[in-house]
């Protein structure tokens, strides 16, 4: 294998773990915004994400709405993208935030078997098998409590179906278009869908709940750039387990922020993703040494 393939790799592991920070960070300031409606939260993400992504297309002379070949994959990418975001938030708001999370955590699972499915990524048993360790992981800290209300649990895991779609689709547009103007197509998308819901739920806000949501939307960039950039270097089963690192992060801030410490059961649960994940490290890494002899 060349140095440029064994170079993207390392860049789409690099970019996939700052999306988990970004978004892990974007959740904290959510959450400090307090009791606001869904769509509000929604629409500041948004917001942040597409004047960011406007000013990268400015700055670089990009295009605002990309190749008209690859319109309709961009147009794909931005309605799996706004329904799997307005169903994960409709279930963190229904439901208990660690159960909620737990079917979201279902995403990075299902994109690697959609990029099987649709661009025949081949994919072997100990990619798959840790994987799955990882998700086992993530239920040790999440520990679902799965209430008789089935609603919200739809909704959750239809998100996380709806995210590894769109995912699916960034690995589909590969270097076909800018990650600026696949950022910005898809923040647009959702704020014109979006804009008549947030007008009729708006609250009133304070400075600071301004404040936290303007600084979850730059964090939810930060998410969004990384994402986009991962699947753009790299095949799903490769990178997509280091997206559970995001729970690792989500767990500093409750420390930090929120001074929720976590319990016996869930460093447990940290030790087995971060296992699974340095497993996958090493092998990607022998991977490389086989395909160059």
């Amino acid at each position: 294998m060349d140095n440029a393939i064994k170079s993207n790799r390392i860049k789409g592991i690099l970019c996939i773990i700052g999306s988990a920070f970004g978004f892990a960070a974007m959740s904290a300031f959510v959450k400090l915004a307090g009791d606001l409606p869904s769509f509000q939260k929604v629409f500041f993400r948004n917001l942040v994400s597409s004047i960011i992504a406007l000013w990268l297309i400015l700055k670089h002379k990009g295009s605002l709405t990309g190749k008209r070949e690859n319109r309709k994959i961009l147009i794909y990418r931005s309605i799996f993208g706004t329904l799997g975001m307005v169903l994960n938030f409709y279930a963190i708001d229904k439901l208990v935030l660690s159960d909620a999370n737990m079917l979201n955590k279902m995403s990075p699972f299902l994109v690697v078997i959609f990029c099987a499915i649709v661009l025949q990524e081949k994919i072997n048993l100990k990619q798959i098998s840790m994987i799955i360790i990882a998700f086992i992981g993530a239920l040790f800290i999440i520990k679902p409590t799965f209430s008789v209300d089935t609603i919200p649990y739809l909704s959750g895991f239809m998100g996380a179906v709806f995210a590894a779609m769109a995912y699916t689709c960034l690995r589909v547009l590969g270097n076909k278009e800018e990650y600026y103007t696949i950022v910005f197509f898809f923040s647009m998308f959702s704020l014109l869908v979006i804009l008549p819901l947030f007008i009729m739920v708006y609250e009133p806000m304070s400075l600071l709940q301004l404040i936290y949501l303007l600084l979850g939307g730059i964090f939810a960039s930060l998410g969004q750039f990384g994402i986009t950039l991962a699947y753009k270097y790299s095949p799903a089963k490769e990178i997509s387990i280091f997206d559970y690192s995001n729970i690792i992060f989500s767990a500093i801030f409750s420390i930090f922020l929120f001074n929720v410490y976590p319990d016996t059961v869930s460093i447990i649960g940290y030790l087995i993703i971060f296992t699974a994940a340095f497993y996958m490290f090493l092998y990607n890494k022998k991977l490389d040494k086989i395909n160059k002899n």
